[in-house]
């Protein structure tokens, strides 16, 4: 058995957090090689507890980034074969299987041969826009490969399943903040459907099976290792090369954009609660609760970047919403969660690691 030790979130070479979380425990923690699930894997392994990751490394954006999370945690993707365990150089904790959700006698087996305490789901087919390209992507992953998780938790006894539930679920919601208790049943993308289809199917295994479940609905996300096809990186990519940025509805978006370590730290709060939840089921947003302005952030990236931005106004895209703004009053509540990460501070440590040599993709 390995010993806690202190757990510690990172941005490259800026220390955000540092947190001890007692009892040694086995997760699975799915997404490892996305965005959210790299930081999450790695402030749990610091953290001393034993992890499996898994995750399919599906070339919906450029597959050398999701290699070079692995990579930073210790996993040679020379030695990656679907459905087999690669070792971590790294972290004597840490195993890495590659696996598609839907292959359910495979997933089953990963269940069976570690005898889990807790899921941490954060594996999915992310992205609005894509979503309205490739619709069978989102079912088979998001609704498929979720109730597999879900037979999963509730046949092999989980005591705790935490989901990644999604903002967009909200749709082109009028009040804000965005509380949940409103409504979610006008999404504006297959994607949110899947989302919102995730938060009821739980909901009702939840109930039905008498075992603990977490969904969590995670606003704009971004920081360091962040995915290539959201706003941060796309927009850098184009400053540097001198290329105009798409700025939908010329500009006027609101987004509650949500520094990732920040993220990773309200994730691992909920996962280790450890009084019982009054309901077996339980939803929460986690963002930051300041929608900023999408200009205020180009030109904030612009400042850091030491470059303008050429501008090509578009109208609004199909699938998209006006904002996102979190009201995380039940979070704060239940888990003293104060994400701490300033934009300032958040675009400058982005920035910081998109020009740096870490940047598999730059």
């Amino acid at each position: 058995m390995i010993s806690p030790l202190p757990l510690t979130l990172r941005s490259e070479n800026y220390k955000l957090i540092q947190r001890s979380y007692p009892k040694y425990m086995k997760i699975l923690v799915t997404g490892t090689a996305g965005f959210i699930g790299f930081y999450v894997a790695k402030a749990l392994l610091e953290a001393g507890h034993e992890i499996v990751g898994l995750d399919n490394i599906n070339n919906y954006y450029d597959v050398n980034l999701k290699y070079g999370r692995l990579s930073e945690s210790g996993i040679n993707p020379s030695d990656i074969v679907y459905n087999t365990y690669c070792q971590s150089s790294k972290y004597p904790n840490y195993r890495f299987i590659r696996l598609n959700l839907e292959d359910k006698e495979n997933l089953f087996n990963v269940f069976e041969q570690h005898h889990f305490d807790k899921v941490c789901h954060l594996a999915a087919q992310p992205g609005v826009r894509y979503s309205l390209e490739n619709p069978y992507a989102y079912i088979d992953s998001n609704i498929v490969g979720f109730l597999h998780i879900l037979e999963g938790c509730r046949q092999y006894k989980i005591k705790h399943l935490v989901f990644a539930s999604s903002s967009s679920v909200y749709g082109n919601n009028n009040r804000t903040p965005f509380s949940e208790k409103d409504r979610v049943d006008e999404p504006v993308s297959l994607y949110a459907a899947t989302k919102r289809s995730n938060e009821l199917m739980a909901y009702t295994y939840a109930n039905l099976y008498g075992f603990q479940i977490t969904g969590l609905r995670f606003f704009t996300v971004y920081g360091p290792w962040g995915r290539p096809d959201m706003a941060p990186m796309l927009f850098a990519d184009a400053i540097l090369r001198g290329e105009p940025i798409k700025v939908f509805n010329k500009g006027d978006l609101y987004r509650d954009f949500t520094y990732v370590t920040d993220i990773a730290e309200g994730v691992c709060k909920v996962l280790f609660k450890e009084t019982p939840q009054k309901d077996l089921y339980a939803l929460y947003n986690i963002g930051c609760s300041q929608p900023v302005y999408l200009m205020d952030f180009i030109h904030t990236l612009e400042e850091h970047l030491g470059k303008k931005a050429k501008m090509e106004f578009l109208t609004m895209q199909a699938g998209d919403v006006y904002q996102t703004y979190a009201d995380t009053t039940l979070l704060k509540r239940d888990f003293n969660y104060k994400p701490s990460i300033s934009l300032q501070i958040g675009i400058k440590e982005f920035v910081k690691w998109y020009i740096s040599e870490k940047n598999p993709i730059k």
